[in-house]
């Protein structure tokens, strides 16, 4: 079972304003400082891996929640970008399986587009 993807979701590239502004709040009280360390934690804690047989999102510090799919059991994958996460090269996927909401929804996630043709590629077998 090989790895073929394997990342948190970014901090600056999802939301490089609310990063500025978090920098420009750390001399006033270090209110920034706290916001960002929050922040850190939170993407540390959530984790999209793709391997070449299903995908494993991670999410929680102290508790964990785990969503595991089998490639073979996947429907659809939802790209979500706005203009700036496109510029950055960051976005939202949703995966879906069978049902209308999604089993899997990744946020602030490098490269997306990238995770989408992975899966598309291994769901028969590579």
């Amino acid at each position: 079972m090989s790895e073929l993807y394997s990342e948190h979701p970014v901090m600056f590239k999802n939301n490089p304003l609310g990063f500025i502004i978090c920098l420009i709040l750390i001399p006033a009280g270090g209110l920034g400082l706290l916001i960002l360390l929050t922040w850190h934690l939170k993407n540390k804690a959530s984790k999209l891996t793709v391997n070449d047989n299903e995908i494993l999102f991670e999410k929680g510090l102290l508790s964990k929640e785990r969503s595991e799919v089998n490639l073979a059991s996947v429907r659809t994958t939802k790209v979500k970008q706005s203009f700036f996460n496109r510029i950055f090269g960051v976005g939202s996927i949703e995966i879906f399986t069978a049902g209308d909401s999604p089993e899997i929804v990744a946020t602030g996630m490098p490269d997306p587009n990238k995770i989408r043709e992975l899966i598309k590629a291994n769901q028969n077998g590579g």
